[in-house]
C-alpha cells in the first residue's frame, strides 16, 4: 500500500512506523509549513513530499491518506479523501457535529473505501490486558464502567482554546464501548467549573470540565465519563475502569504507578464478602504486530526533546467511530442544556 501522512506535528511520530511497516510500499509526507516538511523529510530520508492535501489527492498512485491535522479540519479533509477514491484514516475526533459524521459516512458509502478513526486508547497495553480478562470471564457480568481524560491545554495551538471537553472525549469513551460490546444510547451531562472569559469565545463553551452519565444499549449498564481541558489541577490521564461482579479493573491515580485489580472472594460468614487487591502490570503486546515495527511499542519518538504525551503513555499509543464520537457530541449538547437528557443517534 502507498500511504500519505498529512500533518507533521503530532503526525511525525508515525513516519518511522510507516517506513518500516512490511505492507507499506511508499510513504508520502505532507505539511503546509515548508520548514516542517523539509525537516521531517530530511530526517527520515522521505523522498515523496507534498505541500497540500489537494496535491496528495491528485496523485493516482496514493492508496490511503492518514490525517493528523487540527480538529476543525478533520471532517472536510476526510470527506475530500474519500471523495478522491482513497482509503482514509483520521486522528480523533472523527468530527464535532452530527451533521459532519453523517457526511463522512455518506462519503464512505459512495466511495466504497475504508474509513478508520485512529482511536489509540483501544490499543494500549491496559486495554488489551483487560479485554483478555473479559474474554476469560474474570469480571463476570459488567456492572458499571468509568472513563476519564484529564489534560491541560494551556499554550497549545489556537484551535484547542475553549474546545468543548466532550468534543474530544473518544479516549475516555471508546474503551468502555468496545469492552461492553454495545453503543451508548442516551446521556445526561453537566458542565462544571468556571473558565476565563476569552476561552468562551471560539466555541461558545463556558465549561472547563464536563462529566456525563451514559446509558448503554440494553439498558442494564451505565457509564460515567469525565473530560477536562482547562483550569483543573490534575496530571495528564487517559483512564478507564471496569467494575464487574467478580472482579474490577481500576486505573491508577498516579500514572507512574500500576493499575489495580480487585477480586471478590467466597463468603466466609462475615458481613460482606472478602475482596483482594493486587497491583498489576499490563504486558507489552508487541507480539501482535509485524516483526518489523514491534520496537515502536517502546521507542521511536520523533522529537525526543518534546515527545507527545500520549506516545509516552501508550508506549507508541499503545464499535463504530461514528457512535463513539456522537456520544461526546451529544454529551456536550446535554451540558449546554443544563443536564437535559439527550438521545444518541445510532450510526450502525
Amino acid at each position: 500500500m502507498r500511504v500519505a501522512l498529512i500533518g507533521l506535528g503530532f503526525g511525525a511520530e508515525f513516519v518511522p512506523i510507516y517506513l518500516h511497516h512490511p505492507e507499506v510500499e511508499e510513504l508520502t509526507i505532507c505539511d503546509g509549513d515548508p520548514a516542517v516538511l523539509a525537516a521531517v523529510g530530511d530526517r527520515f530520508a522521505v523522498a515523496s513530499r507534498a505541500a497540500s492535501l489537494e496535491e496528495v489527492l491528485a496523485r493516482a498512485e496514493i492508496d490511503a491518506v492518514h490525517i493528523t491535522t487540527p480538529i476543525p479540519l478533520h471532517a472536510r479533509q476526510a470527506i475530500a479523501t474519500l471523495g478522491a477514491g482513497k482509503h482514509c484514516a483520521c486522528t480523533v475526533p472523527m468530527a464535532t457535529s452530527l451533521a459532519d459524521i453523517r457526511a463522512i459516512l455518506e462519503a464512505q458509502r459512495r466511495s466504497g473505501r475504508t474509513y478508520m478513526m485512529m482511536e489509540t486508547a483501544v490499543y494500549t497495553r491496559e486495554f488489551l490486558m483487560v479485554r483478555e480478562m473479559l474474554r476469560r470471564g474474570d469480571f463476570g457480568r459488567i456492572q458499571f464502567l468509568r472513563g476519564a481524560h484529564y489534560q491541560d491545554m494551556e499554550n497549545w495551538p489556537p484551535y484547542w482554546r475553549g474546545l468543548p471537553p466532550m468534543h474530544y472525549s473518544t479516549h475516555a469513551i471508546a474503551p468502555l464501548v468496545l469492552l461492553a460490546g454495545r453503543r451508548m444510547t442516551e446521556v445526561t451531562c453537566f458542565g462544571s467549573g468556571i473558565m476565563r472569559s476569552e476561552l468562551h469565545e471560539p466555541y461558545g463553551n463556558p465549561f472547563p470540565v464536563e462529566t456525563a452519565l451514559f446509558r448503554l444499549e440494553g439498558g442494564e449498564i451505565a457509564a460515567e465519563v469525565t473530560r477536562s481541558l482547562f483550569h483543573l489541577s490534575k496530571a495528564y490521564t487517559e483512564a478507564f475502569c471496569v467494575y464487574g461482579e467478580n472482579a474490577t479493573f481500576e486505573w491508577q491515580q498516579i500514572e507512574e504507578e500500576e493499575p489495580l485489580v480487585f477480586r471478590m472472594g467466597e463468603p466466609d460468614g462475615s458481613r460482606g464478602r472478602p475482596i483482594s487487591t493486587q497491583r498489576v502490570r499490563a504486558p507489552d503486546r508487541a507480539d501482535i504486530l509485524p516483526e518489523q515495527i514491534r520496537r515502536f511499542t517502546r521507542s521511536g519518538v520523533y522529537d525526543e526533546s518534546d515527545p507527545h504525551r500520549s506516545f509516552l503513555q501508550g508506549g507508541g499509543h499503545g464499535g463504530s467511530a461514528a457512535d463513539i464520537t456522537a456520544a461526546g457530541i451529544c454529551a456536550h449538547e446535554s451540558a449546554m442544556k443544563a443536564g437535559e437528557r439527550v438521545e444518541i443517534p445510532s450510526f450502525q
